[in-house]
């Protein structure tokens, strides 16, 4: 197995343990391929959940770069939603599962098709 394969199924682990859900492992397999090599460094592989600056970076960089919408106020609830659902306290939110959560928040899932 991978290193890749490894973290695509600790990311799968990680989602069912926290929050109780199945993920589409086709979809988290396109969506962890498309972080590219951040998700081979410890500091890259996560986000901050509290650093506004990070989740500015995770709004223009993720959603309206690689998902392609506009900005608005919808984005930033859409990120605050998934973030309470991985659980604020959880300081490991892996960067592909929330990646993954927003394109299926969005319902953006065609622009892995």
């Amino acid at each position: 197995m991978s290193k890749r394969d490894e973290l695509i199924t600790m990311y799968a682990a990680d989602m069912k343990e926290k929050m109780g859900m199945s993920a589409d492992m086709d979809l988290l397999r396109k969506v962890t391929i498309g972080c590219g090599p951040s998700i081979y460094n410890k500091d890259s592989s996560t986000v901050s959940g509290g650093d506004p600056k990070e989740l500015e970076r995770v709004k223009k960089n993720f959603l309206m770069k690689k998902l392609g919408m506009p900005d608005g106020p919808n984005l930033d609830e859409g990120i605050a939603k998934v973030i309470e659902k991985y659980g604020k306290s959880n300081r490991s939110k892996y960067r592909a599962v929330v990646y993954y959560m927003l394109t299926k928040h969005f319902g953006k899932e065609s622009v892995y098709g």
